[in-house]
């Protein structure tokens, strides 16, 4: 009775670390952390009111400045706009035949035969064909969008982004992850690109909590389909 009572406080022990594991927050991927920049923007000081309509600090108002991003911490918004379409086939077909006939020979100037039409001609003949078809099609489609920031500026002026955003709906996380090498010019006027300018793109999407486990493949069927297992 003993040892079953410690059996189930283990047993309890272990579903509630779980439980508190799948409770656990995300944490946001080093590599995909969003880049502040080098140094924080100090506060404008209180300005007293003068009655005048202008003010020296703050309340300040762009109007010929280009607002694209160009420097570390800066926002800008990358267009997912990717498809990737891949078929392959192939059809292969080999076919030999070999045949060989041989009649009954002279031997001492005369045709030997046994009886019942037994005699030393024969014949060969062999046939052999190979037919193999295969065929591959993929397809993918990834639409939407996510704000990134500028993590650094490159000498030749090119940007280095990086971000990611996550979505929480009912019991499970969505996320989109991105990083890759943008070109300033690439950056239309509203201050997006597509994704499709994005040089040695990282692109993830994907999602945690139970709608994403049960659409895994368990470690035993794993086992199953790997290389590991011979037969």
């Amino acid at each position: 009775m003993k040892s079953f009572q410690v059996f189930f406080f283990i047993a309890l022990a272990q579903v509630l670390f779980l439980g508190a594991c799948s409770n656990t927050p995300e944490n946001v991927h080093p590599d995909y952390a969003s880049s502040e920049p080098p140094a924080p923007y100090p506060e404008p000081p209180a300005v007293a009111p003068t009655g005048g309509i202008y003010h020296s600090v703050g309340h300040n108002l762009v109007l010929y400045e280009d607002l694209r991003a160009r420097q570390v911490g800066d926002i800008l918004t990358v267009v997912l706009a990717e498809a990737t379409d891949g078929a392959k086939s192939s059809d292969t077909a080999l076919e030999k035949d070999n045949s060989t006939v041989i009649d009954n020979p002279l031997l001492a100037g005369k045709l030997r035969d046994f009886g019942d039409g037994n005699n030393l001609a024969f014949d060969m003949h062999s046939n052999s064909a190979f037919k193999g078809d295969s065929a591959s099609n993929q397809s993918n489609r990834l639409q939407g969008s996510i704000s990134v920031t500028v993590a650094r500026v490159y000498p030749g002026g090119n940007l280095y982004i990086q971000g990611e955003k996550w979505i929480r709906i009912n019991q499970g996380n969505e996320y989109i992850r991105l990083r890759g090498i943008i070109r300033p010019v690439d950056i239309s006027t509203s201050n997006t690109i597509l994704s499709t300018k994005v040089a040695d793109a990282r692109i993830s999407y994907s999602g945690t909590g139970a709608t994403a486990d049960v659409n895994k493949v368990g470690w035993l069927s794993r086992f199953f389909v790997s290389p590991l297992w011979p037969f």
